[in-house]
Formats: C-alpha cells, structure tokens, sequence
C-alpha cells in the first residue's frame, strides 16, 4: 500500500547475536593465545629470542583480556549512572 516502509524483522537479534559471537570469540582468542604463549614460554629452552616472543605473545592476550573486561566494565557503568542499558539491543516500536 501506498505510504508504508518496509521493515527489518529482528535486527535487534542478528545484531545480539553478532555482539554474543564477537565477545566469545575474543574470550577465545585470549585463551588460546594464553596457551600458546605459556607452550612456546615452556619449550624456549633458555633461547632468549623465544622465550622474549612468548612474553610479548603473553603480555598481548592480558592486555586484549584487560580491553574486553574494561568495555564491558563500561558498557555497566554507563547502565549504572544513565539507566540506559546499552547491552541490550532494542529498537523503539514506531
């Protein structure tokens, strides 16, 4: 008909889901590279060059752990002191 919009059913979801897949992929990724950085660390065999390179490879999932955490962290404390909870995506209906 004549003056209507068409509209994206569930976008809220698609987009939900995406931010649920990225956090837990980046879990992930920290994990793993916390891992792989304690083996390399473990088999360096007191060869400086590797065991510096597991050090950084150790120092860059904390630091990507601390980064997750703390957007999180933000995420809450803009729910805490506007009450807007931004962690939850939703469209106003029109």
């Amino acid at each position: 008909s004549e003056g209507s919009v068409a509209k994206i059913q569930a976008v809220q979801c698609i987009v939900a889901a995406i931010f649920n897949i990225a956090v837990r992929l980046a879990g992930l990724a920290v994990f793993i590279m916390l891992l792989a950085g304690g083996f390399q660390y473990l088999t360096a065999g007191g060869d400086p060059k590797k065991a510096q390179q597991a050090q950084k490879i150790i120092t860059y999932a904390i630091l990507g752990l601390v980064v997750l955490l703390g957007s999180w962290l933000m995420l809450l404390f803009i729910k805490k002191f506007t009450g807007v909870d931004v962690t939850q995506f939703t469209f106003p209906n029109s």
